[in-house]
């Protein structure tokens, strides 16, 4: 018995050094590491605030960069107000979320005859999701609007609650919308950053960016094919380099109100303007002082970053790993920023192909973390079953 006692404790003593000296892992069999290291992060803005700011007439107004949402320039930009027809672009992005853009509709009653700006519905007439589209967002229809909620929703008080819901989505809280087309309603308001992460949300969407860029379009005119003829109101799609959109809108209560948007050399910028009378040209200097602040600037080609991750109880010793796509963040001009690489000291096994084993970390002059970017295994390391002797002596 002692004999057999000796032999145990010489055993464990044993395996305890092969621990402490990394002959083996400290957590073996089935106890694995998840490999994970937070969450990942998208491009962030330094804005310089140096600088003449751009001259804007508007009671309310904003400058966003649509990526990172990050403010350029504002002006009472949280404060709750009216949208006029500005509204339209959730109902759009709801619409185009909600129906396939071929589905034909049978234009009913209560869609017609509505007050404001309309392309005015004939009842009975067909027309499908996307030529319905067309009429809300260049010539504002608010006949449109109506007959969109009732094809999506069957009704507008359910589109309605679809178009509050989407905003709560996306965690705006101080916007509430209580029709589709945006006549005025002390109950109908929102904030103009609200409205500008509205746009950038829509934006992201082929079919929304297709139609608001669009400059004129043929539908049909109760049943008669090509008898509507659309003009988009934004004059900015016909004066302003690189402009993409997106929506005017107009009510005696709220005043002029208009949301732009315009891309150049991947930097795309949102302005939004409350009650404004001179709207043009405010979104004009908006976008130019938002223009002449950015650029976008490549921080690692796809594949560029590679590494290697030691791997403990694998069939292989190291697992390779790079970055899959390309890095890129719209910076200030002329902005210096330092990297690092952010990888584990060792991975547990099995390691797939695509999993995050590390991060390239990009940070401004003062330390700040503004883009974090995955590094992904680009082959599979295996789970080892290790023998007793490679336990105790180690694997070779």
């Amino acid at each position: 018995m002692r004999k057999k006692k000796r032999i145990l404790i010489c055993a464990s003593v044993l395996l305890l050094l092969a621990a402490a000296f990394g002959f083996i892992p400290l957590f073996d069999g089935d106890v694995r590491a998840e490999n994970t290291f937070g969450r990942e992060e998208t491009g962030l803005l330094t804005v310089n605030d140096d600088g003449a700011k751009p001259y804007v007439t508007a009671v309310r107004s904003v400058l966003i960069e649509a990526d990172s949402g990050q403010i350029l320039f504002g002006n009472r930009e949280k404060e709750r107000a009216g949208m006029a027809s500005t509204t339209k672009i959730m109902t759009a992005l709801v619409a185009i979320n909600s129906m396939p853009l071929d589905t034909v509709f049978t234009i009913p009653k209560e869609a017609t005859g509505i007050e404001g700006s309309s392309i005015y519905l004939v009842e009975g007439e067909q027309l499908t999701i996307e030529e319905l589209l067309y009429g809300l967002m260049l010539r504002s229809g608010n006949d449109c609007a109506v007959a969109l909620a009732i094809a999506c929703s069957g009704s507008v008080e359910k589109f309605v609650q679809k178009m509050n819901q989407t905003a709560a989505e996306m965690g705006i809280t101080d916007t509430h919308f209580v029709n589709p087309h945006g006549l005025y309603d002390e109950n109908h308001y929102t904030t103009a950053y609200s409205l500008a992460r509205i746009t950038a949300e829509a934006l992201k969407n082929d079919t929304f960016r297709k139609i608001v860029s669009t400059k004129k379009a043929y539908i049909p005119y109760n049943n008669v094919p090509r008898g509507r003829v659309l003009t988009n109101q934004n004059r900015l799609l016909h004066s302003y380099e690189g402009c993409i959109g997106v929506k005017t809108g107009f009510t005696d209560e709220t005043g002029r109100c208009l949301v732009s948007a315009a891309e150049r050399n991947g930097v795309r910028l949102i302005a939004v303007t409350l009650n404004d009378p001179n709207d043009w040209n405010s979104h004009r200097a908006m976008l130019d002082y938002g223009f002449h602040q950015l650029e976008r600037v490549v921080l690692a080609e796809k594949g560029a970053l590679k590494v290697s991750v030691p791997v403990t109880g694998g069939h292989a010793a190291f697992v390779k790993a790079e970055n899959d796509s390309e890095a890129s963040a719209v910076l200030r001009k002329g902005f210096a920023y330092t990297s690092r690489l952010v990888i584990p000291r060792f991975l547990y096994a099995p390691v797939k192909k695509g999993d995050i084993v590390g991060y390239a970390e990009f940070y401004d002059g003062g330390g700040k973390l503004f883009y974090r970017l995955p590094l992904k295994a680009t082959e599979d390391v295996e789970y080892k079953k290790l023998t007793l002797f490679e336990k105790i002596f180690g694997a070779k």
